[in-house]
């Protein structure tokens, strides 16, 4: 079997719901901007879900405030640059991947950004054998994802951006700004054709390590995309995401009951806010961040537990590992916050038993 016909673990955006943005595609009749795909009314139909009139279910990518959404996909509509910001675990890069899904129906071109990330990841590279043997060429020019999308009209996706150099970082201002990619080795230039944009991505905890210039934020339109607002809410995302990635991974266990869920949740949102859900009682913060996708791991790490070593059915003992791994990132103190809570607010609710001895047995 060849690499290509192989099963891959996670296909991009654009191959998993290809059936939904082909049907949005056909539905579509609101005016379309050069170079995309779908209308900006069809684009956030994608991300929000919904029942098109020939009776069609698109279902939901993100489940939160549609008014951000709209936000987002109005700015992709002008020539401002786009940036995702929030707290780990809020859906940037799940959001980013798919507005340039729908939008380019590429969302590929994507640079990851880490402390090691230089300038000709950002702008270009050389062929160095072809640029030792000929000088500089086109032929020698290695694209970056950046320069590719400028050509084709399509969406560069910038991934933690917070995280490269500010030096590096700064290599991006005229590209957003002029629209052009200078090339002073071959005297030329590399101009955007419409549809181009850039969406970036940045997490608060990052604030401070490479902050972003003045002239570089004001390049961009950022949206805040927050924790989910309530118990519910967040549940919605869990049971969503567990059970897509359930059958993609092929767990052999049965989808989570909402109990379950709710529990994992529950817990989550308590040790995040410092208070349970009455606000009767205060708690420790751990030091993670214990986000929304920490919470879906947790269930599927608890699901692969239920199938390949127990009867299939999730229970409190195949989440406790996975609770205590979320948890407990500092062995001396997120230990002490965790202990804590199990003994003032696990223990103390009566339907939870079976959830504390099976934590206290983890501890």
């Amino acid at each position: 079997m060849t690499t290509s016909q192989a099963p891959v673990l996670r296909r991009h955006a654009e191959q998993q719901f290809a059936h939904e943005l082909d049907e949005l595609q056909r539905q579509d009749r609101r005016p379309r901007l050069e170079n995309w795909r779908l209308s900006p009314w069809a684009v956030l139909r994608y991300l929000m879900g919904g029942t098109l009139e020939n009776g069609f279910e698109i279902s939901p990518k993100y489940i939160g405030n549609e008014r951000l959404m709209e936000i987002a996909v109005a700015t992709l509509a002008t020539d401002r640059a786009l940036l995702l910001y929030g707290v780990p675990g809020t859906a940037k890069s799940w959001v980013s991947e798919h507005l340039a899904a729908a939008v380019s129906g590429d969302s590929t071109l994507l640079i990851q950004g880490t402390a090691g990330t230089g300038e000709e990841q950002l702008r270009y590279g050389w062929n160095y054998a072809q640029l030792l043997a000929n000088g500089p060429s086109e032929q020698a020019l290695v694209a970056s994802p950046l320069m590719k999308a400028m050509r084709a009209g399509k969406i560069a996706r910038v991934e933690e951006l917070t995280r490269i150099p500010a030096d590096v970082q700064d290599s991006l201002i005229t590209v957003l700004s002029e629209k052009t990619l200078p090339v002073p080795e071959l005297g030329s230039e590399v101009q955007a054709v419409r549809g181009f944009s850039v969406i970036a991505t940045a997490n608060n905890r990052d604030k401070g390590v490479n902050e972003l210039s003045a002239a570089l934020k004001r390049r961009f339109n950022t949206v805040v995309l927050p924790v989910p607002a309530s118990e519910a809410e967040e549940v919605a995302i869990v049971m969503k995401r567990v059970t897509e990635m359930g059958e993609a991974l092929q767990l052999p266990a049965e989808p989570p009951a909402l109990k379950e869920v709710r529990r994992v949740v529950q817990i989550f949102r308590e040790l995040r806010n410092g208070k349970t859900e009455d606000g009767k009682t205060q708690v420790k913060s751990p030091s993670g961040t214990l986000s929304t996708a920490e919470a879906i791991s947790v269930i599927n790490s608890g699901m692969a537990l239920a199938g390949h070593f127990g009867d299939g059915v999730l229970s409190p003992r195949d989440m406790a590992a996975g609770l205590l791994g979320a948890v407990v990132k500092d062995p001396v103190q997120d230990q002490v916050v965790w202990t804590e809570y199990l003994e003032t607010v696990v223990k103390e609710r009566a339907d939870w038993k079976d959830l504390y001895r099976a934590c206290r047995e983890q501890v």
